[in-house]
């Protein structure tokens, strides 16, 4: 028997959620994906690779609470049948689940991954995730949201597309060591302090930063007042289809995210999984899953979050060794290739949603 699950997402598509297209296109392969639900619009950019095959299966629910939100999803179903409904984060998305499950006598499960965990009330989220038949968690930093006693918790991991993100060689160009950061101009990406690095750092340091964001004016001012303008740019939006390219061009991938003065912090991002698989060695943040992670793959060097001169240290380090950089690189390939496929990772979050909704034997991890 196969499941049939209607999936509640949040903004639809988005640029920066990149994990989200290989599990939803692998229930929709599976056939298992009945409607993609969206609680409010997408960013507008570029969807990502494997979007076009959800955008079919996507309605975008109309603005109200969950119950409202809920009850148009009910209306939408109609006589489709399904066999239960999966909130892909754990504040909106999962309630709209939880109620629709309900209107329709059906079981719900959810997804959590970073910051959707702390947007919901403790007390709020701990009942939610009992209430399900099962929940997800994609990092062990987060798992601690919702792996509770009576909650049944499973940790799955997202996946990178080895294909197309695999190492490449590049030519030098003389200018110095290439290092590359990636991710949304928000104040936990931690950029403001890599600029600081690149100006205290010895090495030759040239820096692309890819992303736009609130701060962007912010990181403009950085750089002019820190006098790197010369070696430090802001390159904006980069398509995915162009980012396997700006991975070719670094020879260093950095992730120096801290946590912002809302509390939030990353989870364990794309980035860093992206230049494992392309055999790019890392300098990163010890923020929640992205140190382990890196420590376990052997991948990069680790640094404490926030703190300039231990990452300009740290690019100093990597500048001057060109054997140590392939090694890491290496490390990191032979890392994703082992725990981080694409195809492999969504596979088992597919089995574990059928499992979940079909009433067969669920592994709970302690």
């Amino acid at each position: 028997m196969t499941a049939r699950l209607a999936v509640v997402t949040s903004g639809f598509p988005r640029t920066s959620e990149t994990f989200a297209i290989g599990e939803l296109v692998a229930l929709a392969r599976a056939g298992m994906l009945v409607r993609l639900y969206a609680t409010k619009p997408g960013d507008g950019a570029a969807p990502q690779p494997g979007a076009d095959e959800l955008l079919p299966l996507l309605r975008v629910l109309p603005d109200g609470d969950g119950a409202v939100q809920a009850e148009a999803l009910v209306a939408d179903l109609g006589d489709a049948r399904v066999d239960g409904l999966h909130g892909y984060f754990a504040h909106r998305p999962a309630e709209v689940a939880q109620h629709a499950a309900h209107a329709l006598d059906v079981g719900f499960s959810f997804s959590t991954h970073a910051l959707d965990a702390r947007k919901v009330a403790a007390p709020t989220l701990t009942d939610r995730a009992r209430a399900a038949v099962g929940v997800v968690s994609c990092n062990t930093d987060v798992a601690q949201h919702v792996n509770v006693p009576g909650a049944r918790h499973r940790l799955l991991p997202h996946g990178v597309d080895l294909e197309r993100f695999s190492p490449q060689p590049h030519p030098a160009d003389g200018r110095g060591v290439r290092v590359l950061a990636v991710g949304r101009l928000v104040e936990k990406k931690g950029f403001a302090t890599l600029i600081d690095a690149v100006r205290l750092a010895q090495a030759q340091v040239v820096l692309r930063i890819i992303g736009t964001g609130a701060e962007l004016h912010a990181l403009e001012a950085v750089i002019d007042e820190s006098g790197v303008a010369a070696r430090v740019a802001l390159v904006g939006r980069r398509s995915h289809d162009e980012l396997p390219e700006a991975y070719r061009w670094a020879d260093v991938v950095a992730v120096p995210s801290v946590v912002d003065h809302a509390g939030d912090r990353d989870g364990l991002p794309n980035v860093a999984l992206e230049a494992m698989a392309s055999g790019r060695p890392l300098i990163v943040s010890d923020v929640s899953a992205l140190g382990p992670t890196v420590r376990d793959a052997g991948s990069g060097l680790v640094v404490a979050p926030g703190d300039s001169g231990a990452l300009a240290a740290a690019l100093d380090r990597l500048s001057s060794s060109a054997p140590l950089r392939e090694e890491l690189g290496a490390a990191g390939r032979r890392h994703v290739q082992q725990h981080f496929d694409l195809a492999s990772c969504s596979r088992r979050f597919v089995e574990h949603l059928e499992h979940l909704h079909t009433g067969a034997e669920v592994r709970v991890d302690a």
